[in-house]
């Protein structure tokens, strides 16, 4: 039988899972500027020494976070379009900003964003590296769908950086702003109406013809 790694091992061996799992939280509560190593500490249950033990400064905390909770998301987005070479563009153009959406509506992700817009300017070079890890890939990927949907013929000639702002931006603006108001708000709506909804008219005005005409092809 093989001996159980002792209590001790196993707890150091998840500690950096268990620091960045905590800074995610303490850095969408507070900010990046607000947050610091010992509420980081407090929130993992460690002391301060610890988490300079595994990171050098809080920057490299922040670098680790989204190493580990967001790029992951655009690589499994980029292995998904490259195994769907053949799909439907429109098809595989809905899953990914349907993945887009998840990601944007997960509790523990959804103020990053929201985070970078509000602090890039004091920290330019936190902002850069967010957006080259993140949104520069992200933005690739759906590019790279809406181009081959125009080649194709399946989406009508357009700009695809444009048509990847306009199917984007919605979707982020909805979760900040879900934020901001009360639940009681007539303002709120349901947000998997929301995301059908603005889906179902983005794709509707891309495609080359109708959605009817297209659903009548394919019976």
């Amino acid at each position: 039988m093989t001996t159980p790694a002792p209590i001790r091992q196993r707890r150091k061996e998840a500690r950096p899972a268990e620091l960045l799992a905590a800074a995610l939280e303490v850095f969408a509560d507070k900010g990046f500027a607000a947050a610091r190593m010992d509420d980081i500490a407090q929130r993992a249950g460690v002391s301060k020494g610890t988490v300079f033990l595994y990171y050098e400064s809080k920057q490299a905390l922040f670098r680790a976070v989204v190493e580990d909770a967001v790029v992951p998301h655009i690589v499994s987005g980029e292995a998904l379009v490259e195994a769907s070479s053949e799909e439907d563009p429109a098809v595989l153009l809905r899953n990914l900003l349907l993945r887009y959406w998840n990601v944007l509506a997960d509790p523990r992700l959804e103020g990053l964003p929201r985070l970078i817009m509000a602090e890039a300017g004091n920290f330019p070079e936190l902002a850069s590296f967010y957006h080259e890890n993140v949104i520069v890939r992200a933005r690739t990927l759906f590019i790279n769908v809406l181009e081959h949907g125009i080649q194709t013929g399946v989406f009508r000639p357009c700009d695809p950086a444009v048509m990847c702002r306009l199917a984007v931006a919605p979707l982020m603006f909805d979760c900040m702003w879900r934020r901001l108001l009360p639940p009681s708000d007539p303002l709120r709506v349901v947000p998997d109406t929301y995301v059908q909804t603005h889906l179902d008219m983005f794709l509707s005005n891309l495609l080359a013809s109708p959605l009817g005409e297209r659903n009548d092809d394919e019976k």
